[in-house]
C-alpha cells in the first residue's frame, strides 16, 4: 500500500492541468441512440463509451485540433474533427459489418482495432451480450472462435483456448478489471463465481495462446479480460430478472432464478461511484456415471466393483478365503474358495452432496478525478460467495465458498499502478469421496484392529460371511456360481446396519465428517489463502512524438497459502513465496503506416527458479491503403511457473496421495500409519510403516509398468517452469460486408509439467529385484501422484478461420471452424498424459436479426464438436461428438428502457458431458428481462 500511495504522489506533479471537453450523442440512421460506441481519440490510448440513451462525454488534455473515431459493431466507423473546447458533436452510424474495426486493447496493451492486432483476439461487447442466446455472457463465450466451456458445474464452467486444460486450468488468466480472479490456492479462475455482473460487463477480450511477453507467466495459454462499465460514462439504475428450468433426465425439471441490479452515479466532474449486486439460485447437474473406469465391464454385483460416480468403494482388499478359511473353519479342512478383490459398497454422489447451485456477487467502486481530466483514482471491491462443484482428483462440494478482492488503482490515459489483493475462505466445502469413505468408518472400520481383533470390521465381516455361505452348505470346491451367490451373502452380511440415504444416522455421520478437516476420518477443506499483487505500466508514447510507441512495465506478487494442512504442507503456518517481472514493448509503423512493428520482453522470476526471458515480435502489413486487408505474423515464447500445487501440496486424495515437489515439501509430508499385509507383517516384523513424500520421487516404480507386468524404477525429476515457443500467422479482411478472419499456429512445448502416478513399496528399494518386488506382490504399496516434467517432445498445431456478413438485406450470419491437433508420441514417455483436451475440429454458426422488424430480434446459435480423449486425475474417457442449439427472441420497450427476452441453451435436449464423471448436461429455458443496460 506505501508503494502504492507513494507512487501516487510521485505522478501528481506529471499531471497536465488544461483539459479539452466535447460531448454529444450517437445514433443510427433510424434516430435511434446506440449504446456502448467507442469513442477514441485517433491515434492516443485515450477514449469512452456511450451510455444506454447514446450520450458520451469525452475529456482530454490533448489541445484542438484534433480528431475522434467512433465504432461499434455493426455500423461503419465515422471520424469526427474537434476544433475546440466544449463542442457538442452528434453523429450518426451508417449500418455496416465492421466486426473487424472494434478497438481492443490486450493484444498491445494500448488500443487498437482488431484489423491491426498483431495476434488473434476474439471480442464481446454490450450489444453481443443483448444477442446473446445464453443463459449467462460467460456461457455466451463458448460460441466466440476457437473457445471451449468445460462445464463442470452450473455455477461454475472453465474457459479453454488451443487446448491442454482440465477444470483446473492453470494455464490461463482471467482478468476482471486488471485483476487475476485465480483462487489463491487452486491457481485457475473458478469461472465467474467471483466476477462480474453482465449489467456492469462493458466488453470481454480473449486471446488465445501465449501472452506471457505482456501479461506474465500465468498467461501461458490464453487469456481474458473483462472491463467493467466507468460510472461517469455509463449511470443510472439496471436491473434483470431471470427465471426458467435446467431439464435433464437423470435430474428432471428444475427451478432457476436469476436476478442483479446496478446503480452508477457520477457527483460531479471530480466524483462517480458505482455498485452491483446479482444473485443466482439453481440446480446442478447430476453426475451420474456408475462405470468403473479402472475395469470396464464389471457391474455392481462384481466384488471388486468402483463406479466412478460412487465413493466408497475405492476401499479395497484381496481376500484369500482358502488362508481365512484354514484359520477361521472349527476343523480343518482342505478349500478352494481362491481369492478376490472386494471393495466396500459405496455411495452415490447425489446422496453425499445436496447440488444447491448458488452464486452472489457484489461489487462496489469508488472513482475520483482530482482535476476532472484523464487522471483518475479508483477503489474497487469484488466480494463473492456461492456453492459450486469442482472436479479436481477427487469431485469436491463448493459449500459457502467466500471469496473477496480489493483494488487501488492510479490511472491516466498514459499510465497506471494498481494494487490488489485476493482472499478466500473455504466455508464447509468437503471432499465427497474423503465423506464417503467416513461415513462408511463412522459405522464399521474397514480391517481388523489388530489391537482388538473382537471389534467388527468390514472385511473381516465379508470374508466371515464368504466362507460360512459355502461351509455350512458342504461347499469346499465351488463353482462360479456358488462364489457369485457368496458374494452376494457376504456383502449383505457385511452392510447389515449400514447407514442408509436419507436416514438420522447417515445425514448426522455425514455432518460429522464434513465438518472434520482430518482426512483421517473427515472430508472438510479448510483454506485461508490469500494473494497480494502490484503492477504498473507506463506508456511514453506522448514523449516519443512520431519515432515509436513505447511502453514499459512490472509487476510483484506474492502467495500465502494457509490451508491448516488439510490442502498443503502448511500445518505448522502458512507458506509465503514471491513472484516479479517488467516488460517493454516498442510499436511502429512504418511504409507509411502500412507496415507496424511491435516488439515486447520480459522478464519473470520466481524465487524458486531461475528467471525467464519472454520476447514477442510480430508485424502486421495492410495490403491495402484503406488497411482492410492486412496480413500478420508472430513468434513469441511464454513460460508457466510451477502452479502452488505442483509446489506445495500435500493431500491424501484416496486413490493417490498428491505431493508436490518443493524441495521443502518433501520431508514436510508424512503418511499416515500404513497397515502391511500379514506376509509383509511376516518379512519385516512391522505391522505398519511410515512414508515421506520424498519416497515418491526416488524410491518408486511407475504405475504402467507395474500394470504391464515389468516393474521398473522411475524416479520423479522435481518440477521446472515448462516453456512454449508459438508462430502464428493470420489475415484480417473485408471485401464489402464479409469479415474474414484467419489464423493458424504451431507450438513447441519444453519441460512441459505432468503428473506421473508413481506406486512406492513399503518395504525394499524400488529396483532391488528382492524386497520391493514382494512389496508388489502382497500389494504392500502406496500410490502417490508426483509434480514434474515430461522427457517427451510435445507440439500442438491448428487454426481457425471466421466469417461474418450479413444476407437477405439485415440478417446477421456469421460461421467459423476451427482445428487443433496434438503431435505427442506417446511411446517417448508411456506414463506422461498431456491432457490435451480438446476436439480435432469445431465448427460454430449463428444466425440472427436485431430488427427483424420494430423493436423485435432474434438469435440462433449453433455447435458442433467431433469426439475427443479426455484425460484427468479423476477419470480418463472419450467424450462422443455433439450438436449444440442455443435460440431466443428478444423485444425492446424504448419507452421503460426495457429488454425481454426468451431463451433456451441446448434446446433440442442432446444431453453431453464435458468430461467423464462430471453433471450430465440437459437443457436450460429462461426468460428475461433487463432494464437500462
Amino acid at each position: 500500500m506505501r508503494i502504492i500511495m507513494l507512487a501516487c504522489f510521485l505522478l501528481f506533479g506529471f499531471v497536465a492541468y488544461s483539459q479539452t471537453t466535447v460531448q454529444g450523442k450517437v445514433v443510427d440512421e433510424n434516430n435511434e441512440p446506440i449504446p456502448g460506441a467507442n469513442v477514441i481519440l485517433v491515434g492516443k490510448a485515450e477514449g469512452t463509451t456511450t451510455d444506454f440513451d447514446g450520450n458520451y462525454e469525452f475529456k482530454t488534455s490533448e489541445n484542438p485540433p484534433f480528431q475522434l473515431r467512433i465504432s461499434i459493431l455493426g455500423f461503419s466507423d465515422a471520424i469526427v474533427n474537434v476544433t475546440s473546447n466544449n463542442q457538442t458533436i452528434n453523429v450518426t452510424l451508417n449500418e455496416a459489418s465492421t466486426l473487424l474495426d472494434e478497438i481492443v486493447i490486450s493484444a498491445s496493451r494500448t488500443p487498437e482495432r482488431i484489423f491491426e492486432s498483431p495476434v488473434t483476439v476474439e471480442r464481446m461487447d454490450i450489444k453481443a451480450i443483448q444477442s446473446s442466446t445464453s443463459p449467462t455472457f460467460y456461457d455466451a463465450l463458448e460460441n466466440l472462435k476457437g473457445v471451449d466451456i468445460n462445464t463442470n458445474s452450473l455455477t461454475f464452467k472453465s474457459v479453454n483456448t488451443r487446448g491442454f486444460a482440465t477444470f483446473a486450468n492453470t494455464r490461463f488468466m482471467q482478468l476482471v478489471d486488471g485483476m487475476d480472479n485465480s483462487s489463491p490456492a487452486l491457481n485457475f479462475p473458478l469461472g465467474n463465481l467471483l466476477g462480474m455482473s453482465e449489467l456492469d460487463v462493458n466488453t470481454v477480450e480473449l486471446l488465445p495462446g501465449a501472452s506471457s511477453a505482456l501479461y506474465g507467466a500465468n498467461a501461458y495459454n490464453g487469456i481474458m479480460f473483462m472491463t467493467s462499465k466507468s460510472p461517469f460514462n455509463h449511470q443510472g439504475i439496471s436491473f434483470y430478472a431471470k427465471t426458467g428450468l435446467t431439464s435433464s433426465s437423470n435430474a428432471g425439471d428444475n427451478d432457476f432464478f436469476d436476478v442483479g441490479i446496478r446503480a452508477a452515479h457520477a457527483f460531479s466532474d471530480h466524483f462517480a461511484a458505482k455498485a452491483s449486486v446479482s444473485f443466482l439460485k439453481g440446480t446442478e447437474w447430476f453426475s451420474t456415471d456408475y462405470t468403473d473406469y479402472n475395469n470396464p465391464g464389471l457391474t455392481r454385483d462384481d466384488p471388486a466393483y468402483d463406479g466412478l460416480n460412487i465413493y466408497g468403494d475405492e476401499a479395497s482388499t484381496t481376500l484369500n478365503f482358502d488362508e481365512l478359511a484354514a484359520a477361521s473353519l472349527p476343523i480343518p479342512v482342505a478349500t478352494d474358495f481362491g481369492e478376490a478383490t472386494v471393495s466396500r459398497t459405496g455411495y452415490e454422489e447425489r446422496d453425499l452432496m445436496d447440488y444447491d447451485a448458488e452464486s452472489l456477487k457484489a461489487d462496489f467502486a469508488l472513482h475520483f478525478k482530482p482535476w476532472a481530466d484523464d487522471f483518475e483514482i479508483v477503489w474497487n471491491s469484488k466480494i463473492g460467495r456461492g456453492n459450486t462443484i469442482y472436479q479436481g482428483a477427487n469431485r469436491y462440494a463448493i459449500k459457502d465458498f467466500f471469496m473477496q478482492q480489493h483494488k487501488l488503482e492510479i490511472r491516466n490515459n498514459n499510465f497506471f499502478v494498481r494494487g490488489y489483493t485476493t482472499a478466500e475462505k473455504a466455508g464447509n466445502s468437503y471432499d465427497t469421496r474423503f465423506a464417503a469413505l467416513n461415513v462408511n468408518r463412522r459405522w464399521k472400520r474397514d480391517a481388523p484392529n489388530p489391537d482388538n481383533p473382537s471389534e467388527p470390521s468390514w472385511f473381516g465381516d465379508y470374508a466371515a460371511g464368504f466362507i460360512g455361505f459355502l461351509a455350512n452348505q458342504g461347499i469346499f470346491a465351488p463353482t462360479d456360481e456358488q462364489k457369485v451367490a457368496a458374494h452376494a451373502f457376504a456383502r449383505q452380511q457385511a452392510d447389515t446396519g449400514r447407514f442408509l440415504p436419507g436416514t438420522p444416522e447417515f445425514n448426522n455421520a455425514l455432518a460429522a465428517v464434513t465438518a472434520d478437516p482430518n482426512l483421517e476420518t473427515g472430508a472438510r477443506f479448510q483454506d485461508n489463502s490469500k494473494i497480494y499483487h502490484i503492477d504498473a505500466n507506463y506508456n511514453f508514447t506522448h514523449l516519443t512524438g512520431d519515432f515509436a510507441d513505447i511502453m514499459v512495465g512490472g509487476s510483484w506478487r506474492q502467495y500465502e497459502l494457509n490451508s491448516g494442512g488439510t490442502i498443503y504442507t502448511d500445518s505448522d503456518g502458512p507458506i509465503n513465496y514471491n513472484e516479479y517481472g517488467a516488460y517493454v514493448q516498442l510499436q511502429k509503423k512504418m511504409l507509411e503506416e502500412q507496415l507496424k512493428f511491435t516488439g515486447s520482453i520480459r522478464y519473470d522470476k520466481s524465487e524458486f527458479f531461475d528467471g525467464f526471458v519472454s520476447p514477442r515480435l510480430s508485424l502486421v502489413y495492410a495490403i491495402d491503403e484503406n488497411k482492410r486487408h492486412n496480413i500478420r505474423g508472430s513468434f513469441q515464447t511464454g513460460f508457466r511457473n510451477p502452479d502452488t500445487q505442483s509446489l506445495f501440496i500435500g493431500l491424501n486424495a484416496g486413490r493417490a496421495i498428491l505431493v508436490g515437489s518443493a524441495p521443502d515439501n518433501l520431508d514436510r509430508y508424512t503418511t499416515p500409519e500404513l497397515l502391511l499385509s500379514t506376509n509383509g507383517q511376516a518379512l519385516t516384523g512391522q505391522q505398519t510403516v511410515q512414508l515421506s513424500g520424498g519416497e515418491a520421487y526416488t524410491n518408486a516404480f511407475s504405475r504402467e509398468s507395474v500394470e504391464a507386468g515389468v516393474p521398473q524404477a522411475f524416479e520423479s525429476s522435481l518440477v521446472q517452469p515448462e516453456q512454449v515457443t508459438a508462430y502464428e500467422v493470420g489475415y484480417r479482411g473485408a471485401v464489402g460486408k464479409v469479415n474474414i478472419d484467419f489464423s493458424a499456429y504451431y507450438n513447441q512445448y519444453d519441460d512441459f509439467i505432468s503428473n506421473r502416478t508413481v506406486l512406492v513399496p513399503l518395504y525394499g528399494e524400488a529396483g532391488d529385484n528382492a524386497l520391493s518386488l514382494l512389496a508388489l506382490q502382497n500389494e504392500d504399496f502406496q500410490a502417490f501422484q508426483t509434480y514434474t516434467n515430461s522427457v517427451a517432445d510435445i507440439s500442438s498445431y491448428g487454426g481457425g478461420l471466421g466469417i461474418t456478413t450479413q444476407i437477405f438485406g439485415n440478417y446477421d450470419f456469421g460461421i467459423n471452424y476451427t482445428y487443433a491437433k496434438l503431435d505427442f508420441d506417446r511411446s517417448s514417455d508411456p506414463g506422461f498424459e498431456p491432457s490435451f483436451n480438446t476436439p480435432e475440429h469445431k465448427v460454430k454458426a449463428s444466425f440472427g436479426n436485431q430488427e427483424l422488424f420494430k423493436n423485435f430480434g432474434f438469435n440462433i446459435n449453433w455447435r458442433w464438436n467431433d469426439w475427443y480423449l479426455w484425460e484427468a486425475t479423476f477419470a480418463d474417457g472419450f467424450i462422443p461428438s455433439r450438436h449444440v442449439v442455443d435460440a431466443q427472441v428478444n423485444f425492446s420497450v424504448p419507452s421503460i428502457k426495457s429488454i425481454f427476452k426468451l431463451g433456451g441453451a441446448n434446446i433440442l435436449g442432446e444431453e453431453y458431458v464435458s468430461a467423464p464423471g462430471a453433471g450430465l448436461i440437459g437443457s436450460q429455458f429462461f426468460v428475461s428481462w433487463v432494464i437500462n443496460q
